[in-house]
């Protein structure tokens, strides 16, 4: 045994408690998934089905919360601070940090065609721990540091008339809270969103007590159960967290405008039940056999679209972490292996794909070694911060240059997405069909419904001003897309994701508790077991080929 890795692991196990989250339902099995891998190993619509039926406790949820006295709260304090020029900004961290962002490009899409909203645009923010860059690829360990989530609020000059929305899954991310606190030392109005019942972290976790126990602190706990893949809250959690905040900033919109407002329960209800016909049912599996089919014969996928490129471009970010796929590779990186899945653009070039879906200038962090340093940032991360600003951002080529490096293996195919019940828009068609590179297959995917797609997924989306229920559609069919093509490719142990990356604390204590598990040992031996894997495997790393989950690898060796 490597003495730095067992004293890793003990330093870990006395000293770091406060990422020992086990006892929150959204890091425990759902039982009504439990036997995920067999009900997509019986048949691929089944598993759909299975993977579905986790929803419905969101719809249970938002009921409630939508008729509570805090939501109405959110709606009218946002209202008020933007009619008198104060800011609104959501912050996040990673699937969070992503939605914040899409929040606000929602947002600013709606201001930039409705001449009633524009005056309203500059004044919905958001901000993810580790700045843009990290929509791309997640920034390792800086959520676990309060001081980061402090520092973004100070660059966005809050005070007194500003409003922070903070979405934590777990309610516990060390980074969101840190915004929180510097939000409510600077005076302003500062509300709480997550996903577990809000007594049992107080009670266990002295960072979410002090948040939760604020007088002036607005929490809105939208616990809903187990995740229908185990600790993987990019599903439910961010279901919906995406349902309530979105539908609180379309109401402060409605409301700014004159709009009609909208009953969004009944309109969630209304999207689960035609994504549960067996014509969607059988549009998304058959999707997911495609999709695990070209992978199995080592293809890559790469999505074509425009207006909801960021939806997907979210999905396709989380399967790297989640799944321990490759992450998305820079234009100067030729050694990297390429992403199994990637979106891009076919109209414009990757900057101005930016800036046409932010809306915004690109918002990445420029901080320096002395920045760190100043915020008290151990030597191992302020000497050698990661690179994470615009211009690193910029080199994933999401535009339409270069697609041929998507189009090498001879069995890769490019996937046109489009979203709502019109046909592709003529434009956006014919660059997809005339993209100039090798791809084996062109094939076209429809939510929302489309007569001349391959795969065609039926559903009801009712149209408003910011598209929710649009944006919702797009996240529950590639949440299931992408978690239903990894069940069929066996990344899945019952309903656990036994291929993790563990790239922060969090995430590590999740990969100590699979080990528990699926191998049958316990808590101390999988957590030596871990560090020791993690030593061994950074000291044989090839760059150029495709990263192993080491929780994979130590259940391998305890076989």
């Amino acid at each position: 045994m490597s003495e730095n890795a067992i004293k890793a692991a003990m330093n870990f196990m006395e000293n770091e408690k406060q990422f020992h989250l086990g006892f929150l339902p959204t890091e425990q099995s759902n039982p009504m998934t439990g036997n995920m891998d067999k009900e997509f190993a019986a048949s691929t619509a089944a598993g759909v089905r299975n993977l579905q039926s986790v929803d419905r406790n969101v719809l249970t949820m938002a009921k409630k919360v939508f008729a509570s006295k805090e939501f109405a709260k959110l709606v009218d304090t946002g209202e008020k601070v933007l009619r008198n020029g104060g800011k609104v900004i959501f912050s996040g961290c990673g699937a969070t940090g992503r939605l914040s962002i899409l929040l606000e490009c929602m947002w600013r899409n709606c201001c930039a065609g409705n001449p009633a909203a524009s005056a309203y645009a500059d004044q919905v923010f958001s901000i993810m721990t580790g700045g843009d860059y990290a929509l791309v690829k997640s920034v390792e360990f800086f959520e676990d540091y309060q001081v980061f989530g402090r520092r973004q609020v100070q660059e966005h000059n809050m005070g007194a008339g500003d409003m922070l929305v903070a979405i934590t899954e777990g309610g516990e991310t060390s980074s969101v809270l840190g915004s929180v606190f510097e939000a409510r030392d600077r005076g302003c109005q500062v509300f709480l969103l997550f996903n577990n019942p809000a007594d049992l972290l107080a009670e266990n976790l002295e960072r979410s007590r002090k948040a939760i126990c604020d007088p002036g602190v607005c929490v809105l706990d939208l616990f809903c159960g187990p995740m229908a893949l185990a600790g993987s809250t990019r599903m439910q959690a961010t279901t919906s967290e995406q349902l309530i905040a979105g539908g609180a900033l379309e109401s402060i919109m409605n409301r700014l405008t004159g709009a009609d407002q909208l009953d969004y329960a009944l309109e969630f209800e209304k999207l689960l039940a035609s994504l549960e016909s067996p014509d969607a049912v059988n549009g998304i599996a058959a999707y997911i056999d495609f999709e695990s089919e070209l992978y199995r014969k080592k293809g890559l996928v790469t999505y074509f679209a425009d207006d909801y490129l960021l939806d997907i471009f979210t999905d396709t970010t989380e399967r790297s972490p989640t799944f321990m796929l490759p992450p998305f590779r820079k234009n100067d990186d030729p050694v990297s292996p390429r992403s199994w899945a990637f979106v891009k653009n076919p109209l414009y070039s990757t900057v101005k794909t930016w800036q046409l879906g932010m809306r915004r200038n690109l918002r990445c962090l420029e901080w320096e070694t002395p920045d760190y340093f100043a915020m008290g940032i151990p030597e191992s991360l302020s000497c050698n911060p990661p690179a994470i600003r615009a211009s690193e951002l910029l080199k994933f080529e999401i535009g339409n240059e270069n697609p041929a490096d998507r189009a090498v293996t001879g069995n890769d195919a490019a996937v046109l997405v489009t979203v709502g019940n019109q046909e592709c828009p003529a434009e956006l068609a014919a660059a997809f069909e005339n993209t100039d590179a090798p791809f084996a297959r062109k094939m076209y995917l429809s939510i929302g419904g489309s007569d001349r797609a391959d795969f065609n997924v039926p559903c009801r989306i009712t149209e408003s001003p910011l598209h929710l229920m649009g944006h919702m559609a797009v996240k529950l069919v590639l949440n299931t897309i992408s978690t239903g093509t990894m069940a069929v490719m066996g990344r899945i142990t019952g309903n656990w994701m036994s291929w993790v990356n563990v790239s922060n604390k969090k995430l590590m204590d999740r990969g100590i508790r699979l080990i528990c598990e699926i191998g049958k040992t316990d808590y101390k031996t999988a957590c030596i077991k871990l560090h020791e894997a993690i030593e061994y495997m950074a000291e044989h790393r090839d760059a150029s080929a495709e990263e192993e989950s080491v929780v994979q690898y130590v259940l391998r060796t305890l076989k």
